[in-house]
């Protein structure tokens, strides 16, 4: 019964999530990319193909295997999370670019993410079969991720002021939503999760803490700027564990792969905080000293 309950609240509690941010998008937050090419650019090659591998790299070294090495690829092929605008803000990023790459994130996830799971299993579930590329799982994973919102930019633009009033409400019973689907996993995986505890922090901690260096780093190398770099190390930083969850345990049917998104869900939360701090008073150092004017 719990297990039927959860299976079918998890789809709707994303829905929920991804409904509240199609509520922030509009279709000039997809064209906004041409202000920012080089910018978005970068960001997004990290995000698709870096992460993906420095992910692999951190389960072979940790020796993570089956299902919870799935999940961890699972996780890193999902789009930033909710909080990366947040973490932006805070630090003093360009959250224009955060909007923007959320939105073109979402939209990529639909492909990126059977690819990345089909990889995956072939990799760490040879033993149960490969995944494929099956039209079913890309179809499920478009309605879990991007039908709401195209809903939530539709009624954006159908009824902006109500959209505009209901924003900050939806945007904090989404943080309210994520963190009960956080704590359901832990609860519904708990033996799982005591027994992989140590690997599982270590991996998630030092894929948190690789993909906010990477994301500020590698921007800032291509002499991008830094408020656009604050925002791509956030963006790329801060993944959404709760569409991890929700395609594990809705669209592959395995709880076990839910459990590195929760703890990923909780442990990003460290770095990303100490991150947002640093770069914050880095960025308020920039700022020019003003200079007192002359009375009389």
């Amino acid at each position: 019964m719990g297990s039927t309950i959860f299976a079918v609240l998890l789809p709707l509690a994303l829905a929920l999530v991804m409904f509240g941010l199609g509520l922030t998008l509009t279709p000039d937050d997809f064209a906004r990319v041409l202000r920012f090419p080089k910018a978005a650019v970068i960001a997004l090659v990290c995000q698709m193909v870096v992460l993906p591998a420095i992910c692999l790299g951190l389960i072979y070294l940790f020796g993570l295997d089956g299902a919870l090495a799935v999940g961890m690829m699972l996780l890193a092929a999902s789009p930033g999370g909710p909080s990366a605008n947040l973490f932006s803000h805070i630090a003093g990023g360009n959250v224009a670019l955060n909007i923007t790459l959320t939105a073109i994130n979402s939209v990529l996830a639909v492909l990126t993410m059977p690819l990345v799971v089909a990889l995956s299993y072939t990799l760490f579930l040879d033993d149960e079969g490969s995944l494929g590329l099956r039209p079913d799982k890309f179809a499920q994973v478009f309605a879990i991720v991007l039908v709401p919102v195209a809903i939530g930019m539709w009624v954006h633009r159908r009824f902006t002021s109500w959209s505009e009033r209901m924003r900050g409400t939806v945007k904090i019973l989404s943080i309210v939503v994520l963190a009960l689907v956080v704590a359901a996993a832990v609860g519904k995986n708990f033996d799982t999760l005591t027994e992989n505890i140590g690997t599982l922090a270590s991996i998630c901690l030092l894929f948190a803490v690789a993909s906010l260096t990477i994301g500020y780093f590698t921007p800032r190398l291509f002499e991008v700027d830094a408020d656009q770099a604050i925002a791509s190390a956030m963006e790329i930083g801060v993944h959404n564990g709760a569409i991890a969850i929700a395609v594990a345990a809705s669209v592959l049917g395995n709880d076990t792969m839910a459990v590195p998104g929760a703890v990923y869900g909780v442990l990003m939360n460290i770095p990303a905080a100490i991150a947002a701090y640093l770069l914050a008073r880095r960025a308020r150092r920039r700022l020019p000293t003003p200079v007192p004017s002359e009375a009389g």
